[in-house]
């Protein structure tokens, strides 16, 4: 059996009680412990972490089609331990999932997660309206050990209306996670555009996901996302070269956006 604990905001920690199977980001581990010599080992995933081969296959296709390509890795745990995971000084958070409790969450932002959890990607219409992309990594707790844990750039910030029934409103680029026992409990997008936009009057806040109180739900954000660090570094030239060399070659939404950010801004 496998137990998840946060150690310091900012590391990942997994006791291990027996043999037990973990997944985790390739590279992220930084240290491990256990008696009578290492009896763990690790296994680069080259399809993905369904025990059915077909299955992963047809995972690994739709996850390099939809850039949710998310580099994993197994650990084997054979006996008592304790290992540590990072992931560049991002700070995790820790959930366990109940019985077809669903969370889901951007591939870059998963850390690690047990067996017990069911691992898909899905495509998500809203998500053409930020940086996320079409797709997303779904988790389904499958088991009573169904931990996962996700990464946050910043100290994250969480929201949750399943008893206050409130309306939840954030802005697409802050979103890590979201978790939900009635189905996916996917955001509504809500747009305020008008003939302000045009003319360069807009507020900066066009596009927003919005959960209403009938739909319970825990959304996970982030002070910290991908534009607000493209804004530091984009008035270094050189950076700026990189940058969009990257851009080009990785992800054609983040194109989109850079270009609709110049437009505005230069």
């Amino acid at each position: 059996m496998l137990n998840f604990e946060v150690i310091n905001e900012l590391s990942l920690k997994v006791t291990c009680t027996g043999n037990d199977v973990l997944f985790t980001k390739a590279g992220a581990f930084i240290a491990g412990e256990s008696q009578g010599g290492k009896n763990y080992r690790f296994e680069k995933l080259l399809l993905g972490p369904q025990s059915n081969l077909m299955q992963a296959a047809l995972g690994s296709l739709t996850r390099r089609v939809t850039r949710e390509n998310l580099p994993l890795m197994k650990v084997t745990m054979n006996g008592d331990s304790v290992t540590y995971y990072a992931n560049h000084g991002q700070h995790v958070v820790v959930y366990k999932l109940a019985q077809g409790e669903i969370l889901s969450v951007e591939s870059e932002n998963i850390l690690a997660f047990t067996q017990d959890c069911d691992y898909s990607v899905r495509f998500i219409g809203c998500g053409i309206f930020s940086q996320k992309g079409l797709a997303t990594s779904t988790l389904t707790g499958a088991g009573p050990n169904a931990y996962v844990a996700v990464l946050s750039d910043g100290n994250p910030i969480a929201m949750d209306n399943t008893d206050s029934h409130a309306t939840i409103s954030v802005d697409p680029d802050a979103v890590i996670c979201w978790m939900s026992r009635r189905g996916y409990g996917d955001p509504q997008i809500r747009s305020d555009l008008s003939w302000k936009n045009l003319i360069g009057q807009a507020s900066g806040e066009s596009y927003a996901y919005e959960w209403s109180g009938n739909e319970p739900v825990c959304v996970l954000l982030q002070p910290l996302n991908a534009i607000l660090l493209f804004k530091i570094h984009v008035k270094d030239r050189r950076a700026f070269r990189s940058a969009v060399s990257f851009i080009l070659s990785a992800n054609a939404d983040l194109l989109i956006i850079l270009l609709f950010y110049l437009h505005h801004t230069v």
